[in-house]
């Protein structure tokens, strides 16, 4: 990740906790499992800090409902087909200079908590 510079601003989202079908098994195609999201975003923050006005920041919450719609309302084989989508939903807003997607899937194998993919995106 890269280091936090001076006038950029780190928003995090922890543990978004979403259902979906998601996986390639008879049972996963079937029905709708947990998945965990994380979120790290980098945008510049000078105007937003100077001003205190929404329409200068980088609005999670906009980012946030997306994610939640299309995560929702689709299906996906693959854990890293789900965290690409994630991320290019994330960086299709231009403030955006780094994004880091990390999909959990909860008991996804016997003896783990759960199995998660990681992808970056930057600017």
């Amino acid at each position: 990740m890269p280091r936090l510079e001076p006038g950029m601003a780190r928003i995090r989202v922890k543990d978004l906790r979403l259902r979906t079908y998601i996986g390639i098994k008879e049972e996963e195609i079937n029905n709708k499992q947990d998945v965990l999201i994380n979120l790290t975003i980098l945008y510049p923050a000078v105007d937003a800090v100077q001003g205190n006005d929404i329409d200068h920041a980088l609005n999670y919450r906009t980012i946030t409902k997306a994610i939640i719609q299309h995560v929702e309302g689709n299906r996906f084989a693959l854990l890293e087909r789900l965290t690409q989508e994630i991320l290019d939903l994330v960086m299709a807003h231009q403030a955006v200079r780094y994004a880091e997607v990390e999909v959990d899937k909860p008991h996804a194998l016997r003896f783990a908590e759960s199995v998660s993919i990681t992808l970056a995106g930057h600017r």
